[in-house]
């Protein structure tokens, strides 16, 4: 079956495969939480973005082969109910942007900063600072040398908006002109777009509504 990114609580994961690249998808926890496991094809080297809770499922999904690191988007408590059990059983590397490295009950043992690197066996992330939902929320993009571009967008963009800024002016201008200027502005309309919640999308169906959000304040 084709990857479509849906995906429910207790339900099968979804899986993307790409050229270089698995992306095995996986809806968990009350918030319906989505945490995404990368499998480099040519080494098996896995990683897993966002260990957000059900511990245990997010170990079946890494199986047999272990897991290299995991990567927590930002600093919020339900992106990583679930990591402090997953790095017990995996012995994973923990990365995280450096900003909200503080706010993560585990430590974090690489912080990453705009346009730094992570690596899952050949395949290399590139993480961009987004301020405004969090200090230091980071997205990593994938740039496809085979395909399009995919960006794991944590709670910064989602279809429809960016993230919540709790009503905060001066947040939500910082959030949308960062994921203005290092997303739509650097990354073609057929970026794929994996959120920390929900349904994926790309750059091109949400890129006409950018106006809107700003005019909204949301």
């Amino acid at each position: 079956m084709a990857y479509s990114g849906q995906v429910t609580v207790g339900g099968a994961p979804d899986v993307h495969e790409l050229s270089d690249l698995i992306i095995s998808k996986v809806a968990v926890g009350p918030m319906n939480n989505n945490a995404y496991l990368l499998r480099c094809r040519a080494t098996g080297e896995q990683l897993l973005i966002d260990a957000a809770e059900e511990p245990a499922t997010l170990l079946d999904l890494v199986g047999a082969d272990g897991l290299a690191s995991v990567v927590t988007t930002h600093r919020h408590g339900d992106h990583w109910q679930a990591l402090r059990a997953v790095v017990e059983a995996t012995g994973a590397r923990t990365y995280a942007g450096r900003e909200d490295a503080e706010g993560i009950p585990v430590p974090t043992d690489v912080p990453v900063d705009d346009l730094g690197t992570v690596q899952v066996g050949r395949i290399t992330l590139t993480a961009r600072h987004l301020v405004g939902h969090t200090p230091g929320s980071i997205a990593l993009v994938y740039d496809d040398p085979h395909g399009h571009p995919h960006v794991f967008t944590g709670d910064c963009l989602f279809p429809g908006g960016v993230g919540n800024t709790h009503d905060d002016p001066a947040a939500f201008t910082s959030l949308l002109d960062g994921v203005t200027a290092k997303l739509f502005d650097a990354l073609p309309d057929e970026t794929w777009v994996y959120p920390g919640h929900g349904d994926d999308t790309t750059l091109g169906a949400e890129r006409p509504h950018l106006a809107e959000w700003r005019a909204r304040g949301w």
